[in-house]
């Protein structure tokens, strides 16, 4: 039946990770959620970590213990953060606790899952953190919000909605580019967006 969860969260087509080898310099590596590309099953993977609590604290914790290891593998000091749709909330939610991240950029991010759940006629994603809620801790950080002017997923009024929480001086970039679904066509366009982030000054 179609209101019954998937038996493996893991992308049909992974955009994350095509944005990840889009990516036109500089270190970049994709971190899957939590319980795709592994049989879900056999690792004790329950439906609800891709469901009502797929943005839940334990969720976000190996989120962000994943980007200490991989930060330390690089070298890094500073980091660049960049979400896809339901990425989007972990990687805000990740850079609201960490101290180390300039940017957080989101592609048809889903920002604000209450507003989601309400826009969809879905029940509330009960036990999962929201970014719409972690605002006050994202206001130090430079952020840039895709959204596609034609996605139906994740509509574009989600970014803008979030953006629009924030106090003036400190109220992200939000674009929403008109043709694009919540697929199309952001792995084509990612290093000139990209290149956007990158450029916009201080």
């Amino acid at each position: 039946a179609s209101d019954l969860p998937s038996a493996d969260p893991t992308p049909v087509v992974p955009l994350a990770l095509q944005l990840a080898l889009a990516q036109p310099a500089g270190n970049a590596a994709y971190v899957a959620r939590p319980c795709q590309y592994v049989d879900a099953a056999q690792t004790g993977c329950a439906s609800r970590w891709w469901t009502a609590q797929r943005f839940a604290p334990d969720i976000i914790e190996a989120v962000d213990r994943a980007v200490d290891a991989l930060k330390v593998q690089a070298g890094a000091r500073r980091l660049t953060l960049v979400g896809y749709s339901g990425g989007g909330a972990v990687a805000a939610l990740v850079a609201a606790r960490r101290s180390d991240v300039e940017r957080l950029v989101t592609v048809a991010g889903n920002l604000d899952h209450g507003a989601w759940t309400r826009h969809h006629r879905l029940p509330p994603l009960d036990g999962s953190l929201d970014a719409a809620d972690v605002r006050d801790a994202l206001r130090r950080v430079r952020q840039w919000h895709f959204a596609g002017g034609r996605d139906t997923v994740v509509p574009a009024f989600i970014a803008e909605g979030f953006a629009a929480g924030f106090p003036v001086d400190t109220r992200p970039v939000v674009r929403r580019v008109a043709d694009n679904d919540h697929r199309c066509c952001w792995a084509e366009q990612w290093p000139r967006l990209w290149s956007e982030v990158h450029g916009t000054k201080e």
